[in-house]
């Protein structure tokens, strides 16, 4: 299943996405997952089939993040080429940072720079979508029972305040750092290898496979879950191919995984 956040007559719905001759399009709204109280609170419990929704095509719809996480968890140095792209060392177990909520940005909104940096970065990446409550999972757990589906993301990064302040949270955790979509699905498959690719401005800078993770997605929820709760709409990126790069006021970055759509975002400056 696929499905999206969006505006609909100014309002916040949830839509089945599937794809038809060629083109993606939402076929019917859907109820809100269990993490999205508004939601419930806004529409009075009313059942998303009690809406008069006409389908409509994917790429005309107002869309929305498509998750609301309690947390966002990263995984830093997962890709071994990035690792030796700057200079680091092959980390000997995960190495997580978190992102706030308040960065996340909609497909097609723009990702401010900074003014108090003078470098800032694009990290295309894969994201899990949790969707069951989860703590102190086993490598050999079947991950796919607390694992809703897949999503875009970028973890955008002041790569100077990165390298200057002793710990990332600043440098990750800007508005607008974490854009994602533009939709979540289950069917992707990990095992059979999937490639992340970026592009800035229509030119491929990163391109990446799931079956290069140095941590696989079973050794991530271990150890994740070994530390804390996972609860459901939680946010996990699983880390960032090779090919990193600044940023620049008017650039449009791209990250997309071959039919699954693509999160779209330019990028300007922050107004004083």
């Amino acid at each position: 299943m696929k499905y999206c956040r969006f505006l609909w007559n100014g309002q916040s719905m949830y839509g089945a996405v599937e794809m038809h001759a060629g083109e993606l399009r939402i076929i019917s709204l859907i109820d809100a997952p269990e993490e999205d109280l508004v939601y419930r609170i806004e529409h009075g419990g009313a059942p998303a089939g009690s809406f008069n929704f006409e389908p409509m095509p994917f790429s005309r719809a107002d869309l929305l993040p498509p998750v609301k996480p309690t947390k966002i968890i990263c995984v830093g140095r997962n890709y071994r080429e990035h690792v030796s792209e700057l200079g680091n060392q092959l980390p000997a177990e995960p190495l997580l940072f978190f992102k706030p909520p308040s960065s996340l940005l909609r497909p097609g909104g723009a990702v401010r720079l900074p003014l108090v940096s003078e470098r800032v970065d694009f990290e295309g990446e894969l994201a899990l979508v949790i969707g069951r409550r989860a703590r102190a999972l086993k490598p050999e757990d079947d991950w796919r029972k607390i694992v809703r589906g897949f999503t875009l993301a970028n973890d955008i990064t002041a790569r100077d305040l990165q390298k200057k302040d002793t710990q990332w949270t600043r440098a990750k955790g800007f508005d607008t750092f974490c854009p994602i979509g533009p939709l979540v699905s289950d069917e992707l498959d990990l095992d059979g290898g999937v490639t992340i690719e970026t592009r800035v401005n229509g030119e491929l800078r990163q391109s990446g496979s799931s079956r290069d993770f140095i941590f696989p997605v079973p050794a991530l929820l271990s150890y994740i879950t070994a530390a804390f709760t996972l609860e459901p709409g939680d946010l996990i990126l699983t880390g960032t191919p090779s090919g990193v790069g600044p940023l620049a006021s008017g650039d449009v970055v791209e990250v997309s995984i071959p039919g699954f759509g693509v999160l779209s975002n330019a990028v300007e400056t922050e107004t004083a």
